[in-house]
């Protein structure tokens, strides 16, 4: 049997994992998880429950990077012997195995490489997401809905916990608005790149003449508000008003006033919640979306003052970012980095980790 050459491809992985470890620098790393061990160790530590969780959270990853990093580093080495004794012995199982690992390794090693690019201020928090229907009637509505869908069901696959906080039902097809929140480590950081403009291009189901349709839903993410944060909103800044929830719903939905609708009158801010039971529920989680919305945008206000300052001001973001067209033929395509796949149907079901690593690295080099 022939020998097998993976030469190539090791040191390619070997030269992307060498990148990886200037990034993460395991000698910081080991210093921040001797802290963090001290601060672990302190007895009146758990005084404070949401500085105890940030501790051990951070304690927990900053020990599974480093964990990561030694275990890839030993299989690149094992992975070089391995193909070297499969040679030897002409043995064809051995080979196998030798490129069923090299092809985990890559796998790995490129999960990790999205992982290092996670490293915004708020990167590790969970996400409130927001769509809108745009532009295109029922299909714009309809689309809304096909994206709510999408992402709770990618969330459903990682394993992430989330929460349906709002949804304004269109009086035709589909949702004019859902605001739903994602709590888990990193998914603000993950899912930040879906912020933007979405387009669908497909035979109408809502037109007679089976015309091809363009239609338009915009998502919003903005980072989850957590209780360490100092968001101040005076009571004279909000207006706050009660609804009878709309939609589907059972028992005391749509037979009290329990939704709310919270105005922020300084930023013209406005959000609102109607899918828990009582009033008391809704106000609490509205103010919290509301937070989340306005830490972010007073990041953008300073991220903003610090490029006038250093005089480069250029928007980052195009109004549209993504192409869904299911006729003429069918292509889903990030418009910002070129990434695409044939596949709709998949995507729609939740299949975006693509689009998703494709982003950050986009965002992380978008010259390239």
């Amino acid at each position: 049997m022939a020998e097998i050459d993976l030469s190539k491809e090791i040191n390619e992985l070997k030269d992307t994992f060498s990148s990886i470890r200037v990034v993460v620098d395991p000698a910081k790393l080991e210093t921040e998880i001797a802290v963090l061990k001290e601060q672990a160790a302190d007895p009146n530590l758990w005084d404070d429950t949401a500085k105890a969780q940030a501790v051990t959270s951070k304690l927990s990853r900053a020990q599974s990077q480093i964990t990561k990093l030694d275990s890839i580093e030993s299989r690149l080495d094992d992975l070089e012997v391995l193909v070297e004794l499969a040679n030897d012995a002409n043995d064809s199982a051995s080979q196998n195995e030798a490129k069923a690992e090299l092809e985990g390794l890559s796998k790995d090693i490129g999960e990790l490489e999205i992982q290092t690019l996670l490293n915004g201020e708020y990167d590790a928090r969970g996400a409130v997401i927001t769509i809108r229907a745009g532009a295109g009637g029922d299909d714009a509505t309809d689309f809304a809905e096909m994206l709510m869908r999408m992402y709770l069901r990618y969330c459903e696959k990682q394993g992430y916990k989330t929460s349906v906080l709002d949804i304004s039902y269109a009086e035709g097809a589909g949702i004019k608005s859902a605001v739903f929140e994602v709590d888990a480590p990193f998914a603000y950081g993950s899912l930040s790149v879906e912020s933007g403009t979405h387009r669908l291009v497909r035979m109408s189901p809502f037109n007679a003449a089976g015309k091809r349709q363009t239609s338009f839903a915009a998502v919003e993410v903005v980072p989850l508000i957590e209780t360490t944060d100092v968001i101040d909103i005076p009571e004279n800044d909000i207006r706050i008003d009660v609804f009878r929830s709309s939609g589907p719903g059972g028992q005391s939905v749509n037979t009290t006033d329990s939704a709310v609708r919270i105005t922020h009158l300084p930023s013209g801010i406005v959000v609102s919640c109607q899918n828990e039971k009582s009033q008391l529920q809704n106000k609490a989680a509205a103010l919290r979306v509301l937070q989340s919305r306005l830490l972010l945008l007073k990041k953008q206000e300073e991220d903003a003052k610090k490029k006038e300052l250093a005089g480069d001001v250029k928007a980052s973001w195009g109004e549209q970012m993504r192409s869904y067209v299911l006729a003429p033929y069918q292509m889903v395509k990030d418009l910002r980095n070129n990434y695409e796949v044939n596949n709709p149907d998949a995507v729609f079901d939740g299949e975006i980790e693509g689009f998703i690593s494709a982003g950050l690295r986009w965002r992380a080099n978008p010259e390239k």
